[in-house]
């Protein structure tokens, strides 16, 4: 049950965040939502933290802006996984990067 709470909190932040931020488009419905929703969780739990250490060097030499880059990264590669969802350029990859990031930490606080 706690899974699926988390995963819809999911799909919530990935709908506000294709509302909010411009430059970020899904075409195929809730179907693309649904898997954008699924591939996030899995990056944002596997591959992110992973990632977080083999990167740690650069990002305590930068004070931590790489972190943003690092998200930036994952958030566009889902473009290359899920088939309907597309950014506009790195630039919007950061901002919906951060802005589903805040959103679904946000949505787990709450629910």
């Amino acid at each position: 049950m706690h899974f699926l709470l988390k995963y819809a909190g999911n799909v919530a932040a990935v709908l506000l965040t294709v509302n909010i931020v411009p430059g970020i488009t899904i075409a195929g419905g809730w179907t693309t939502v649904l898997l954008v929703a699924l591939v996030w969780s899995v990056i944002v739990t596997v591959i992110r933290p992973v990632l977080q250490i083999l990167t740690f060097p650069i990002t305590l030499i930068t004070f931590g802006l790489f972190a943003f880059v690092l998200n930036a990264f994952l958030f566009y590669a889902m473009t290359w996984i899920v088939p309907g969802f597309s950014i506009a350029g790195f630039w919007s990859a950061v901002l919906g990067a951060i802005v589903l990031s805040l959103l679904s930490w946000l949505i787990h606080k709450v629910l």
